[in-house]
């Protein structure tokens, strides 16, 4: 089954004119694959749209069966619950423990205390970090920041993985583990796509390729 279509997708800015130009592809349900090209071929552009931030100018975005293509700002934040968003520079809250980062999507929906632990614990120990969630991002590594931000990612346990260049500030070792981490969500079903530079650990894995240049997708 389809989780995430693109038809005739194109995005353009009033300053910068089109960002992405008649972009067709699917994603089925538990696949992963890459986003890459250039920057500023449009991959972030591209991210956006699934995550709801901007509108696409034509076309049609659809997720799990909705068109996200202009539905009303009322029911993002619902539609945003099956999302697991990364990003490269972690974007946590650094007054904030790990365990309050990662409990976050959860608080935001009115989850009980106790379920919130449950989930934030199960979470945590899914990216090797149960035990530190007193501890603030400052005084973690850079890789146990990222992932902190994995864990926030999927403790609502999202149907559609979004990383926007998540291993970009990791050593080759570290970048290894967090797409094997990946690559263990998309055996239990979860959609994943990564935005990333990494020609090398693509080739490695590999997973299918989407490749924007320019704003057109030239490979899928």
């Amino acid at each position: 089954m389809t989780m995430l279509r693109f038809e005739h997708v194109s995005k353009r800015y009033p300053d910068a004119g089109e960002a992405l130009s008649d972009v067709n592809f699917h994603l089925d349900k538990g696949e992963m694959a890459f986003l890459t090209g250039r920057s500023g071929a449009g991959k972030s552009t591209l991210l956006k749209l699934i995550a709801m931030m901007e509108q696409c100018t034509r076309g049609t975005v659809m997720l799990d069966g909705q068109n996200i293509s202009r539905i009303s700002d009322r029911r993002i934040p619902y539609l945003r619950r099956h999302l697991g968003l990364i990003f490269q520079d972690y974007k946590l809250l650094n007054d904030r423990t790990v365990f309050d980062n990662v409990a976050l999507p959860l608080v935001v929906c009115g989850i009980n205390h106790q379920e919130i632990s449950r989930r934030v614990r199960a979470a945590l120990d899914k990216v090797s970090l149960l035990g530190k969630e007193r501890k603030y991002p400052l005084a973690l590594s850079g890789g146990e920041q990222q992932r902190v931000g994995i864990a926030r990612a999927i403790v609502n346990k999202p149907k559609l993985i979004l990383a926007d260049e998540p291993t970009g500030n990791l050593d080759p070792d570290l970048s290894a583990e967090v797409m094997h981490m990946f690559e263990e969500f998309k055996q239990v079903g979860v959609t994943v796509l990564v935005a990333t530079h990494d020609i090398e650990l693509i080739h490695r894995l590999g997973h299918r390729e989407l490749r924007l240049d320019k704003g057109h997708l030239v490979a899928s």
